[in-house]
C-alpha cells in the first residue's frame, strides 16, 4: 500500500475516534482522553515539522505530565523511522502493536440472511431494523449510537473507570461522521457489537466485541456481515478495520471475510516523572 492510502486510512481513524481533549502542535496532534485507549492518548503526526524534534518531543512530555500520565507517540509507515529510532534511545518502550487489515469491497459476497426487515424506508437513515441469520441470529441496526448502547457496551469492554464511564459517551457522540450502529442481544442485554463509521467511500469497522459466553456461535461474523453488507448499500467501496498484534481469532475471522493485512503501527511510551 502506498503512503498516500496509508494517510488517508490513518486520517479516516482520526475521524472515526475522536479524542477528550486534542492540541495541534506543528503538524502533531496532541490527544487525550484520561487513558482510554492508546489512540485517544497520543502524539500522532500529520504534517511536516518545521520545530526542532527534542523541542517538541520535551514539550509534548511536559504536556502529558501535567495530564498525569505517560507520553506516547503512535508510530506507524508515514513517521520518519529516524523518530522510532530517536525515542527508542530516549528510553520510550513500543506498547499496543495494532495491525490495519483492508479491503475492497467490489467483490464482497455476503452471508445469505433470512429475513431483513425494514419497517420505514425514510426512518433509520434507509437501514432496516434488524437482519436476521441462520441458527436465530438476530442483529439489531441503528444509525445512532445511544446511550443504552454505550452502556451496554461498557459490560461488554469491561470499561469501568468512573472517568471514562462519565468522557467516553461524549466522544462516541463527537463522532462527526455517519454510523451503522449493530448488536445483538439475548432477550436481555447486548451480547455481541459492532460499529461501521462512513467516511468518504471508507467503511471502517469498529467496537467488534462479544460476550465469552456467546462465543463460538458466529456473532461476530454476523454482525461485520451485517456492517458491510450495510456500508456497500451506503456507497462504500473500501473497508478497514484495526486488530491487535496476535488476536489470531479475530484476525482468522477478518481473513475469512476477505480483509487482507496492510500495515501496523505501534505506540512508543514512557512514564512521566
Amino acid at each position: 500500500m502506498s503512503l498516500n492510502s496509508i494517510q488517508k486510512i490513518e486520517e479516516l481513524s482520526m475521524n472515526a475516534w475522536p479524542s477528550y481533549k486534542i492540541e495541534l502542535y506543528d503538524k502533531w496532534l496532541i490527544r487525550f482522553s484520561h487513558q482510554y485507549t492508546f489512540r485517544t492518548n497520543c502524539v500522532e503526526q500529520v504534517g511536516e515539522s518545521k520545530l526542532p524534534i527534542e523541542t517538541k518531543v520535551a514539550y509534548c512530555e511536559d504536556v502529558y505530565r501535567n495530564y498525569g500520565t505517560p507520553c506516547n507517540f503512535k508510530i506507524s509507515p508515514i513517521v520518519q523511522p529516524e523518530f522510532d529510532s530517536f525515542l527508542e534511545k530516549n528510553g520510550y518502550e513500543i506498547r499496543h502493536e495494532t495491525e490495519v487489515m483492508t479491503m475492497t469491497l467490489d467483490s464482497y459476497t455476503p452471508l445469505a440472511t433470512k429475513n431483513v426487515l425494514i419497517e420505514d424506508p425514510a426512518f433509520n437513515s434507509g437501514l432496516p431494523e434488524i437482519v436476521q441469520y441462520d441458527d436465530d441470529i438476530t442483529v439489531s441496526v441503528n444509525d445512532t449510537i445511544t446511550d443504552r448502547w454505550i452502556t451496554e457496551l461498557f459490560t461488554l469492554n469491561h470499561t469501568t473507570n468512573p472517568i471514562h464511564l462519565k468522557i467516553v459517551p461524549n466522544m462516541f457522540k463527537a463522532i462527526p461522521k455517519e454510523t451503522i450502529v449493530a448488536a445483538i442481544t439475548d432477550g436481555r442485554r447486548m451480547v455481541a457489537s459492532g460499529l461501521g463509521i462512513l467516511d468518504r467511500d471508507d467503511l471502517g469497522i469498529y467496537a467488534i466485541y462479544i460476550d465469552p459466553d456467546h462465543r463460538r456461535k458466529h456473532y461476530a461474523r454476523c454482525i461485520c456481515n451485517t456492517l458491510i453488507s450495510l456500508g456497500i448499500k451506503k456507497g462504500a467501496r473500501y473497508s478497514y478495520l484495526q486488530v491487535v498484534k496476535g488476536n489470531e481469532p479475530a484476525i482468522s475471522l477478518y481473513e475469512s471475510l476477505g480483509y487482507k493485512y496492510n500495515y501496523s503501527y505501534w505506540f512508543r511510551s514512557k512514564e512521566q516523572i
